[in-house]
């Protein structure tokens, strides 16, 4: 099978194979890696970079003020990615030193994602479902609205959602495979009737397109033979469907993106566990696991506390404390 890599042609497109097959070899992913390596490569042809000597501090610093990155936190992912393959070049000796001489840019303090209650949740899919049909889109409006309802009622990743094939629905046991999550494992993830029924209404709907059913065919395709890009999902969410929901923005809290749906699916599950009297701390390593996260510290940066949460677990803990008290207080 011929490598995802192929189509380096920079001087360091031998480092840059290398890099990147060490990387997978442990098991990574490194599909966005992979991705800003590419433009790093392109940016050094299309600049007719003869050799690895001649790549200077300028060259790297022009590289990473072309890219459209205006955020400190984007920007310096897009620097770790470059400094991390520097470093790695010159442990193996492929280039004498690193010429990156940039420094990360300061960030700005963390804002709050936006968290998607039920009920909007609900308009966005309604929106989602009446999006119309293209003329090489067929089931625009069932597909997106299956796709966003996916990822906030199961936590799924954007590219985990797009890149299901039929083969890794099980409609008759209500499970579904993610195979190569973001840290290259499988995993297994259950969902309930009301998930079951909106995935074989959009079964029918695809037997209808006469679209393949074939185990490798994508679930999530335009034209049956190559799933939905990640970009289109995200790009109508950003463009088409926020906007028309007309949403209020709490001060401190970032605009809505498509990854916040997965944040709301985790947040909303620790409160569903407070509301049912269960130990939300017990039962972390289920929400980990169902995420593909590799351990719970991961899981914790989806935990934001809200106002809900934070009244839950004030509630919680006046019950415990309640008896406490009045031992205290009885003569």
């Amino acid at each position: 099978m011929t490598p995802r890599w192929t189509g380096f042609k920079s001087p360091l497109a031998g480092g840059i194979q290398q890099y990147v097959a060490f990387k997978r070899a442990l098991g990574r992913r490194f599909a966005t890696e992979e991705r800003a390596l590419r433009l790093l490569d392109r940016f050094l042809t299309d600049h007719r970079v003869q050799c690895p000597e001649t790549i200077s501090p300028e060259i790297l610093e022009t590289f990473l003020a072309s890219r459209p990155r205006t955020g400190p936190r984007s920007y310096n992912n897009l620097l770790g990615i470059v400094r991390r393959l520097f470093n790695w070049l010159v442990v193996h000796e492929i280039v004498k030193s690193s010429p990156l001489r940039v420094t990360s840019r300061r960030e700005t303090p963390h804002r709050l994602p936006f968290l998607f209650e039920p009920t909007t949740a609900r308009r966005l899919l309604e929106a989602a479902s009446r999006i119309p049909d293209g003329p090489r889109a067929p089931l625009r409006g069932p597909t997106y609205h299956a796709v966003y309802a996916i990822m906030y009622s199961l936590g799924l990743r954007i590219a985990e959602v797009a890149h299901l094939c039929c083969g890794d629905l099980d409609l008759d046991r209500n499970v579904l495979t993610v195979r190569r999550g973001k840290f290259g494992k499988d995993r297994l993830v259950p969902f309930g009737p009301r998930m079951a029924a909106l995935l074989s209404r959009y079964r029918v709907e695809r037997q209808r397109r006469g679209m393949s059913s074939a185990p490798a065919a994508p679930w999530f395709s335009f034209n049956g033979h190559r799933s939905i890009s990640t970009n289109a999902i995200r790009n109508l969410f950003r463009d088409r469907l926020v906007p028309g929901l007309n949403l209020t923005i709490p001060p401190g809290t970032s605009r809505p993106t498509v990854h916040s749906l997965r944040h709301s699916f985790a947040v909303g599950t620790l409160l569903r566990w407070y509301r049912a009297g269960e130990n939300p701390a017990a039962r972390l390593q289920h929400l980990s696991t169902f995420l593909g996260h590799v351990n719970t510290n991961a899981t914790a940066v989806y935990l934001t506390i809200t106002a809900e949460l934070l009244r839950e677990a004030n509630d919680r803990f006046e019950a415990f404390a309640r008896p406490l008290v009045r031992e205290e207080v009885t003569p």
